[in-house]
C-alpha cells in the first residue's frame, strides 16, 4: 500500500490550518457535519434533476457514533459519496472544494443550497485526531474506497467494503494532555452541546445514541434499583429554523420561547422583528428588543452583536459589524448565504454585502422603534427607560453623524406635561413668541424643579425639557436645533426673554458694586450682574461660552488630569432683600468680600457643584450669625 504525499503547498496549508486558522477545536464537528449535509444536498438535487428512484429527503441522515475504548468518533452520512478520483481530488488536494465546484456549476438553479466553499473544513479534523479514515461509496457505484491519513506526511487510498452509498469518517481522537482536553469529544453530552450550538438548523436529522435512565419494567414501589440505563437513538438538531418559517405560522409564544431559550432571558421580549429580504442582499433576520437592559449593558463587559448563520450553520456568535453601537441592545440573528467568508468561516470579509445587510437592519430597527413610539407609547416609554441613554450616546458619538436618524426617537421629561415627550411634541406646543427650546440640567426631576435659573422661563409659560443624565446636554448641543428652533439652557447667559422696562437693570448705577464683588471673588467668576431670570431666589450661577456648568461637572468627573472650567457669572436678584444689603456694604470692603464669597458658595451649592473650602464657608456662616445675634 503506497502512501501518497500532499503537494508541498498543501502541506504548509494543512499545518497552518491545524495550528492557526481555527480558533476553537470544537469547530471540527461543525465542519464535518456541514460537509455531510452538502453531500446529502448534492444527492437530493440529483434525484430531482435526474429523476433518480429510491432517493427521498425523508430517508437522509447524519449519524455520530462514539467508541470510548477505541477512542474513535465516527460521522456517517448517506449522501452522494465519493469515487476514488473524487477522494483523490477533494481530500488529496487541500482547498479543492467539491461543494464549491458543484455550486458554480448549478448557479441560479433552485434547490441548490450548499454550505461548503473552500474545501479546508474537512482538515479541521486533524486538530482533534491523529488519524482520519474516510470510507466512501458514490451513489450508483459498485465500488467503495478508503482514504486514510495521519496528517502532513500523506495519505493512502485503498478499496473498501462499505456497502451503502455515502461517507463514513472515523476520527482517532488524540489523548488529552495537561494543556488540551480531547476526552470531551468522546462524551455524548459534549457533542450534543456542540451540535446544538453550531448545527442545530442543519436540514437533515443528526442522530446519536444517548444513554438514559428509565424505570425498570415490573419493579414495585420501595424496591432498590428501580431504574436501568438504556441506549436510545435521538435526533439532536431542530432542523427547521424558526426564522425560515412563515410569519403566519408562528405565534407570540413561539417567538417568546425561542428568545428566552436562545438568549437566556427570563422575560419575554418587548418587540420582535422578523424580516426576510431578497435582492442585492439576501438574508433572513430575527431580532428582539429586550424588555429590560441586561445587568452589564452599560459596562465595558457587554458585547454587542447578532448571531450570524450561513444556511443555518452558526458562523459567529456575536457579529458586531451588523449592529451600530446605538442599537447594541438588539439581540437576534441573521442568516445569509451570500456573505463572503474566510476559509475558517469564523471571520467575515468586510465587503459590500455585509455593509448592505447592516444598513438595512439599521433602517428596520429604526422603523420598528418609530412604530412602537407612535402606536404603543407606554411600551416605548418603558423601552426608553432601559435604552434611551444609548440612543443619546448615539446622537453625540461620531461627531453627530447619526443625529438625523435618532432625533425623533429621543424623549425628555416635560415640565408642563409631567412625563417624557418627543422634541416634535415640544415644538408643536411652543408659544408663538417663544424663540428657543428650553432645557434644564440636574440630577433628578425634583432637583430641576427647584432650580432658581428656571424661574423666568416658567413665569413666561414656556415648557422646559429636563436633562437628568450626563449625556443629555451633549446630545442636545450636537443636535443644535429641532424643528427650526435652537436649544437654550435655562442657565445660559441670554435666555431670549424680553424683560419689562421697569425690571431692567441700571448697569451704570451698580457698576462699582459689581466690580468690587468680582474682585472679591478673585477670578472665580467672569462677572457679577443683576439677574433677568431670578424671581424669588437671591442668587444663582449662569455661564457664558460653549461650555456650560453641567458640562463642566460631567467632564471633570471623568478620570483625567485635564480639568475644565466654564465661564461663570454670578447673578443677583435685585428684588431680593440681599441685594439691598450688598448695596449698603459698598463702603465696607471686608464685609462685602465675605458676603460675596458666601453668595458665590451658596450659588455653587444650589447648582450641585463642590465648594472649595467647606470649613471656611462654615466659619463665615458662624461669624455672620454671631454678628447679627
Amino acid at each position: 500500500m503506497k502512501t501518497k504525499q500532499f503537494k508541498a503547498e498543501s502541506k504548509r496549508l494543512l499545518d497552518l490550518m491545524i495550528n492557526s486558522i481555527y480558533t476553537h477545536k470544537e469547530i471540527f464537528l461543525r465542519e464535518l457535519i456541514s460537509n455531510a449535509s452538502d453531500a446529502i444536498d448534492k444527492l437530493y438535487y440529483r434525484s430531482l434533476s435526474e429523476g433518480l428512484t429510491g432517493v427521498g429527503r425523508d430517508g437522509f441522515f447524519i449519524r455520530l457514533d462514539i467508541d470510548k475504548d477505541a477512542r474513535t468518533l465516527t460521522i456517517t452520512d448517506n449522501g452522494c459519496g465519493m469515487t476514488k478520483n473524487e477522494l483523490e481530488n477533494n481530500l488529496g488536494t487541500i482547498a479543492n472544494s467539491g461543494s464549491f465546484k458543484f455550486k458554480q456549476e448549478n448557479e441560479g438553479k433552485e434547490d441548490v443550497d450548499i454550505i461548503g466553499q473552500f474545501g479546508v473544513g474537512f482538515y479541521s479534523a486533524f486538530m482533534v485526531s491523529d488519524c482520519v479514515t474516510v470510507d466512501s461509496r458514490a451513489f450508483g457505484s459498485d465500488e467503495a474506497w478508503c482514504w486514510k491519513s495521519k496528517g502532513a506526511e500523506g495519505y493512502t487510498i485503498v478499496s473498501s467494503d462499505k456497502g451503502e452509498h455515502g461517507t463514513r469518517i472515523v476520527l482517532s481522537i488524540k489523548k488529552s494532555t495537561d494543556d488540551e482536553d480531547y476526552d470531551q469529544f468522546l462524551e455524548s453530552f459534549r457533542l450534543r452541546s456542540i451540535i446544538k450550538k453550531y448545527s442545530d438548523y442543519i436540514r437533515y436529522p443528526i442522530q446519536m445514541d444517548i444513554e438514559k435512565s428509565v424505570p425498570k419494567q415490573g419493579e414495585k414501589d420501595g424496591e432498590e434499583d428501580k431504574y436501568e440505563t438504556v441506549t436510545q437513538t435521538e435526533t439532536i438538531n431542530s432542523m427547521v429554523p424558526l426564522w425560515r418559517r412563515n410569519k403566519n405560522e408562528l405565534t407570540d409564544e413561539d417567538y417568546n420561547n425561542f428568545y428566552k431559550e436562545k438568549f437566556f432571558d427570563y422575560e419575554n421580549p418587548s418587540r420582535v422583528i422578523h424580516s426576510s429580504t431578497e435582492g442585492v442582499a439576501t438574508y433572513q433576520a430575527l431580532m428582539f428588543i429586550p424588555s429590560r437592559a441586561p445587568f452589564n449593558y452599560y459596562t465595558r463587559e457587554y458585547e454587542k452583536g447578532l448571531q450570524l448563520y450561513s444556511n443555518g450553520v452558526l458562523i459567529m456568535d456575536k457579529c458586531a459589524d451588523l449592529l451600530p453601537d446605538y442599537f447594541s441592545f438588539v439581540r437576534g440573528l441573521v442568516d445569509s448565504q451570500d456573505l463572503s467568508l474566510n476559509i475558517s468561516r469564523e471571520m467575515l470579509q468586510h465587503d459590500r454585502q455585509l455593509k448592505t445587510i447592516a444598513s438595512r437592519l439599521e433602517k428596520k430597527i429604526k422603523s420598528e422603534l418609530s412604530s412602537m413610539l407612535e402606536n404603543e407609547r407606554e411600551k416605548y416609554d418603558e423601552f426608553f427607560k432601559n435604552f434611551g441613554m444609548q440612543l443619546k450616546y448615539g446622537m453625540y458619538s461620531d461627531y453627530g453623524q447619526h443625529k438625523e436618524l435618532l432625533e425623533d426617537l429621543l424623549l425628555f421629561y416635560s415640565s408642563t406635561e409631567k412625563k417624557p415627550v418627543t422634541l416634535k411634541e415640544y415644538v408643536e406646543r411652543m408659544k408663538e413668541e417663544q424663540k428657543f427650546i428650553y432645557y434644564a440640567c440636574g440630577d433628578s426631576v425634583e432637583k430641576i424643579d427647584k432650580l432658581p435659573q428656571a424661574e423666568a422661563v416658567r413665569d413666561n409659560g414656556f415648557e422646559i425639557l429636563y436633562c437628568t443624565e450626563d449625556i443629555d446636554e451633549f446630545a442636545l448641543r450636537v443636535l443644535h436645533e429641532s424643528g427650526g428652533k435652537e436649544f437654550k439652557s435655562v442657565s445660559a447667559g441670554d435666555l431670549g426673554i424680553d424683560i419689562p422696562e421697569e425690571e431692567q437693570e441700571n448697569t451704570e448705577e451698580n457698576k462699582e458694586l459689581f466690580t468690587a464683588m468680582t474682585e472679591a471673588l478673585e477670578g472665580k467668576v467672569k462677572a457679577v450682574r443683576l439677574s433677568k431670570r431670578l424671581k424669588t431666589h437671591p442668587v444663582c450661577l449662569s455661564s457664558e461660552g460653549e461650555l456650560s456648568l453641567e458640562m463642566e461637572k460631567v467632564l471633570n468627573a471623568m478620570p483625567s488630569d485635564n480639568k475644565v472650567k466654564a465661564e461663570r457669572v454670578l447673578e443677583i436678584n435685585q428684588s431680593h432683600p440681599i441685594y439691598a444689603s450688598m448695596l449698603a456694604l459698598k463702603d465696607n470692603p471686608e464685609r462685602l468680600k465675605d458676603y460675596s464669597q458666601l453668595l458665590y458658595t451658596q450659588a455653587l451649592l444650589i447648582e450641585g457643584m463642590p465648594i472649595e473650602d467647606p470649613v471656611e464657608f462654615s466659619n463665615k456662616i458662624c461669624d455672620l450669625m454671631a454678628t447679627t445675634a
